[in-house]
């Protein structure tokens, strides 16, 4: 976090307007300099990459890769399976990069996930230069090696959520408009917002948050006249315009028969998602957001990235990197309006704080994993603000104090950290403290005379006792001696708190294999009634019944069975049969169709290598009878569309979205597709929010129920050779031909 840095020639003496081209070569970067940015991107891609095929990937998005390998309207408009009958609930282009390199290399884990790797070294290698040219070299390899290790970011690059290149493009828009603001010049500029308008389409608003802190420094900082800074300004939103709604445009121009159901719209289209439920009801709540927030992150307010879930993902140097902003401030002074310093002060600060508040204060869905936006801003305050601060302590005695304080309060608050978690390398709190202290008294002792050497190794054993928590943490997740549910909602570390995560049979409500048993809205942790609630194969029970089975059925479920989908909720819920992803234990849930659960494994998609795990009795009764239908089966949810699809390699219909309310499936559409013997099979039961047998909760999936439950014919389970004897819960598959649409 601090580091001896390379000496700059302060901005006050350059005038305002243009700089003069630059005829001194620059001045040759320090020998250790490259090795050792080649050294954090080799442990980078260790923690990235290490055991990746023994890790479960996310199912929802692995259907929509899936599908974009074998459709090219599937792979533009981001659907959930290649029949395009409805899409995800995101814009579709961390899904188009996925899909162009498994078209390339074939589908598979690896496959996915190369250019979701590639990018996250990517990412710091960027933020190092950016960092290097402002603070010089050491701050640029320190902003790098705690970007590489901050515990999040480490479980979200090895899952296939499109927070990865979400962070990319905003590094990269970041690293531009600093360029752009020092040079005075509008090419970066337009680079900086065609960037930020690809992170719109990778993840929407969440593209948008540190915009203002962009466009703040570029119009107070920037060399070039007002006037020129107010075109360039009005150039670069005209470009972050296009590239911002290019794609939604472009799905409004396609008649509405002819396009997918856009999934999280209510009206199914690109606008609504937008402004609805993946927009602002993200922030505010509504739209299928849970209103308070609490369901995956503990409950909104300023001290939420400090609390028992959301502390050990992110928050090991936050106070350092405060101090470091405050500080760097302070001592920039009086210094020029285009100060450089200054302005990544600003610019990198303004990050930080606009996405701290942001999630801290969001009343909707927020997933921990959505905390790694934050860790470039900490990475870059710490290395750059942190080589202010050491400057400072080195030259002026008034400052000699506040650097010390900076590595104290980081140091106390990575023992408070581990401490919340009971039982998990507990050697390791008390060697952060003595290091620590050690690290500050031989700073104040060894800080004048010329004892530069026992300096330097009092700075490293402080900088030591600093990331050895965080890395702890993130190395828990390639060894598998920790981290979160994997795909679906991917944390670091031991479980510690009432969120998903947590080592194999540490915290509450774990299950075996490190996912845990949280359902959404519980923010208590574990299963509803606060018991264990491990799956089948764990050797306990939950509450409400045996075989971890929720009280009641949980939300739409019948015969205390997990409903097909899992609990109501995106993005975080089980796959379908109530199975937890990344768990090795043998989970029975049903499976559409009333299947029984095939025995877990590690690795693929959520469900089983390569995902999927569903009858294959069943799986082959469809396909034999599929006569020439589009569709294989059409059932209530995403969740379960995409673990079948995964495993028969054929396409699914989901019904009704994610979280089973979008009005995808009507009586009349299902009335068409089987007019023209698209589709045949259609699930009912489970469901994901309490609609009644066919598992949505409104009108319109309640009469698509009575309407197949009226024409429909049952498949009973001796057609197949289903076995009853690993099944709790069952859904009803019934039978569908044009004969049968009156």
């Amino acid at each position: 976090m601090t580091s001896a840095t390379d000496p700059l020639p302060h901005p006050a003496a350059a005038a305002p307007g243009p700089p003069a081209p630059d005829t001194t070569a620059p001045p040759r970067a320090p020998r250790w300099s490259l090795p050792v940015l080649l050294a954090i991107l080799l442990l980078a891609a260790a923690l990235y990459a290490w055991n990746l095929s023994g890790s479960s990937l996310n199912t929802f998005y692995s259907g929509a890769v899936w599908a974009g390998t074998k459709s090219w309207k599937a792979w533009f408009f981001g659907s959930l399976d290649p029949g395009n009958f409805l899409t995800v609930d995101k814009p579709p282009l961390a899904l188009m990069v996925m899909g162009l390199s498994c078209r390339l290399l074939g589908f598979g884990t690896w496959q996915m996930m190369v250019p979701v790797i590639a990018a996250a070294l990517a990412t710091i290698w960027i933020l190092h230069a950016s960092v290097k040219r402002v603070w010089g070299h050491g701050a640029a390899a320190v902003a790098a090696l705690v970007l590489a290790l901050t515990p999040i970011t480490v479980a979200i690059n090895r899952d296939n959520n499109p927070d990865t290149l979400l962070v990319f493009l905003m590094v990269s828009g970041a690293a531009l408009a600093l360029r752009a603001t020092r040079d005075g010049r509008l090419l970066p500029l337009l680079g900086s917002a065609a960037c930020f308008g690809l992170a719109f389409n990778t993840k929407l608003l969440a593209g948008y948050i540190a915009l203002p802190a962009v466009f703040a420094v570029h119009l107070c900082a920037s060399r070039a006249p007002w006037v020129k800074r107010l075109v360039h300004l009005l150039s670069a939103a005209a470009v972050l315009a296009v590239s911002s709604f290019w794609w939604a445009l472009a799905v409004s121009l396609v008649p509405a028969a002819d396009r997918p159901y856009i999934g999280g719209s209510t009206d199914g289209t690109a606008w609504d998602l937008i402004m609805g439920y993946d927009g602002l009801g993200r922030v505010f709540g509504g739209e299928g957001n849970g209103g308070g927030g609490a369901s995956f992150s503990g409950t909104s307010g300023l001290g939420r990235m400090f609390n028992d879930i959301l502390g050990g993902q992110i928050s090991w140097l936050l106070p350092f990197s405060a101090i470091a902003l405050i500080g760097g401030l302070a001592l920039c002074g009086r210094a020029p309006r285009t100060d450089l310093r200054r302005t990544a002060l600003v610019l990198w600060g303004g990050w930080t704080v606009l996405h701290y508040v942001i999630f801290a204060t969001a009343q909707g869905t927020m997933h921990p994993y959505y905390t790694t936006a934050l860790a470039p801003g900490i990475a870059a305050l710490c290395g750059g603000g942190g080589t202010m601060l050491l400057n400072a302590f080195r030259a002026d005695r008034r400052w000699a104090w506040i650097l010390p304080l900076g590595f104290a309060v980081t140091g106390l608050w990575a023992i408070v950290l581990l401490r919340r978690a009971s039982g998990w390398n507990t050697w390791l709190w008390p060697a952060i403290g003595l290091l620590t202290v050690a690290g500050i008294v031989g700073m104040l002792v060894f800080r004048t005379g010329r004892r530069a050497r026992l300096l330097a190794a009092s700075l490293a054993a402080a900088v030591v006792a600093a990331l050895a928590g965080p890395a702890a943490y993130a190395w828990s997740v390639p060894s598998g001696s920790g981290g979160g549910m994997g795909g679906t909602n991917p944390t670091a570390g031991p479980s510690t708190g009432g969120g998903f995560g947590g080592a194999p049979g540490a915290g509450r409500g774990g299950f075996p294999g490190g996912a845990r048993g949280d359902v959404q809205n519980t923010e208590a942790g574990g299963m509803p009634g606060g018991a264990n609630g491990e799956l089948p194969g764990a050797g306990r029970t939950g509450p409400g019944g045996a075989n971890g089975e929720l009280p009641g059925g949980g939300t739409g479920g019948q015969d205390g069975g997990f409903p097909s989908g899992g609990p109501a909720g995106r993005n975080g819920e089980f796959p379908a049969g109530g199975q937890a992803p990344g768990g090795t234990a043998e989970a029975r849930g049903a499976l559409p169709g009333g299947t029984g659960g095939a025995t877990r494994q590690r690795g693929g998609f959520g469900g089983g290598p390569m995902g999927g795990t569903a009858s294959r009795e069943l799986i082959t009764y469809l396909k034999q009878h599929q006569d020439g239908a589009t569709w294989l089966l059409a059932v209530p949810d995403s969740q379960s569309a995409a673990q079948l699809e995964l495993t028969a390699k054929e396409p699914v219909i989901s019904m009704w979205g994610f979280t089973g309310s979008d009005d995808a499936m009507t009586v009349a559409k299902l009335e068409e597709l089987v007019r023209k013997g698209e589709l045949h099979y259609v699930q009912l039961g489970g469901g994901m929010t309490g609609g009644g047998p066919g598992g949505g909760g409104n009108s319109v999936s309640s009469a698509v129920t009575s309407w197949v439950q009226k024409h429909g014919t049952k498949v009973k389970e001796s057609a197949y050779g289903g076995s009853t004897a690993s099944v709790t819960h069952r859904s009803t598959v019934y039978r569908l031909d044009p004969s049968d649409v009156t």
